[in-house]
This record gives structure tokens, sequence and C-alpha cells, in this order.
């Protein structure tokens, strides 16, 4: 089993590693053996990241600065990448969430945004690196998304379209790309990490409560009784992005502590 586990010999992309499950991403990819690329905006968390990578076990560990908002100059960063380090092999599809608020309040400008930076990022990303993972005989594609896939969250509009018009575009892929080359989703519930806080203050300011009591009404709903680890969803997605789950393909796995009411 501790085979089908390694990534010896793989080099993965994992986008939004500067921090939260991007990092804690990069850090479990790292221990398999993987060579990892970090790309987030951040280069200063990036930088202090690679030390951390190469002692975690990494084969080899780098750092590449892009926005992913900025489509072009991202589309010549990983052509630079494939050119300069061969394929990538794993490609963790991970960027943060839309700002909160209703649809009802919403402008077609931020919809453009949300679905540039998520959608249409992810689609340049993988016509580029799919040909890789096709003729390696090994791709892994693993989207980090949302609970909300499922069920809507109140108060993210714009999330929530745009969680789902992600889903549907890797169950779109899982048909279409060549077997060898699986692709999935996870969906992390309440998650300690750096937009959990700030949907946490948010949501306080507006009810006129504390972030300990927003916090507080929302591990009440998770029948574990507790707000999720970083390196707990992490752990998932190192094993979809190893040879173990190779027969894993076009599936969205909620990490939620049981929260979700629906199957």
């Amino acid at each position: 089993m501790k085979d089908a586990l390694s990534l010896q010999g793989k080099h993965a992309l994992v986008c939004g590693a500067s921090a939260g499950i991007g990092r804690a991403t990069a850090l479990a990819l790292a221990s398999l053996g993987a060579e990892v690329t970090a790309l987030a905006r951040r280069e200063d968390r990036l930088s202090t990241l690679v030390p951390e990578l190469e002692a975690a076990g990494a084969s080899a560990a780098r750092y590449v600065v892009a926005d992913l908002d900025q489509r072009d100059a991202l589309e010549e960063t990983i052509k630079d990448l494939l050119q300069q380090h061969g394929p990538v092999h794993v490609w963790i599809n991970n960027t943060g969430g839309p700002p909160p608020g209703s649809l009802l309040t919403t402008n077609e400008e931020q919809l453009v945004t949300a679905l540039g930076r998520h959608l249409l990022a992810a689609q340049r990303i993988m016509k580029l690196v799919v040909p890789g993972m096709e003729e390696a005989g090994y791709g892994r594609i693993i989207s980090v998304l949302s609970t909300s896939v499922r069920a809507p969250i109140p108060n993210l509009g714009v999330s929530n379209l745009t969680r789902a018009a992600m889903a549907s575009w890797s169950k779109t892929l899982s048909n279409e790309l060549p077997p060898n080359i699986t692709i999935n989703c996870i969906l992390p519930g309440f998650t300690a990490t750096e937009r959990l806080s700030s949907l946490a203050e948010s949501r306080a300011n507006n009810a006129g409560k504390t972030v300990e009591e927003v916090e507080t009404a929302w591990k009440a709903t998770i029948p574990e009784g507790r707000l999720g680890r970083p390196e707990e969803l992490a752990a998932t997605i190192a094993f979809l992005a190893s040879p173990a789950a190779s027969y894993v393909r076009g599936v969205c796995i909620p990490i939620d502590g049981g929260r979700l009411p629906v199957i």
C-alpha cells in the first residue's frame, strides 16, 4: 500500500499554495515524495514554503508567482514552467472564493470576475497540462470547491454559482479525458482557514454578534462538533493524487464532518 501512495517521480502543481488548504496540500504531496511547484500571488509566503516542502520530503520544490485574474500572464507562467521542468502529473486546482453577498445584489462585473478566476483560468491551465499527462500516462486533476455544490450556502451567492459551475466542468471533463487521467473534486465544509475567519467576521458584523458566537453556531451544525483542519482535507487530496486512487473518477467528495444533510 505504501508504494500505491507514493508520488516519487511525479510533478505536482498546487495553486493557491500560500495558505490554508493549498499550503497543507503542497506539504502533503511533498511528504509522498512529489516534486512540488507552489503557485500563488504572495511571494513572501511562497518563498518560506519552499524549504518546508523540502523538509517534508519533496524530491524538488519551487514556487511561481501568478494571479489567476491575469489569465494571459498565467498562461505564460505555466508554459515556462512546463518548458523548464517538464510535465505536470498532478494539478491541484484551488483558489480563494468570491466575497460574500446575495445574487440579488450582485452585478455582472462580479460574476465575470469570479467565473474568470475559477472557470476560465482552470480551462487555460487544463489545456496546457493535459497533453503532458497523456504522454506520461498519468494525470490527476483535483479541484477544491465547497459543500455549496450540494447545498447552497446563504449569502454566498456568487461563490455558490461559481463552485457549481466548476463541479459541472469537472464532471464533463471526466467523460472526455483519456484513460489514466482522473479528475475529481473535494467539497470542504467549515475549515479553519483565513477565508473562513474572514467570513465569520463578516457574518458577525452583519448579525451584531461576536466571531465566537458565529463559530459556535457553525459547530452546532457539524456532527463531528468542530471545524475541519486544512491538513485533514489535504490528506484526502493526497490520496486522490496517488496511484491508489486510479479508479476514482468524476466524483465530488464532501469533507465536512458530516454536516451536509444530503448525500
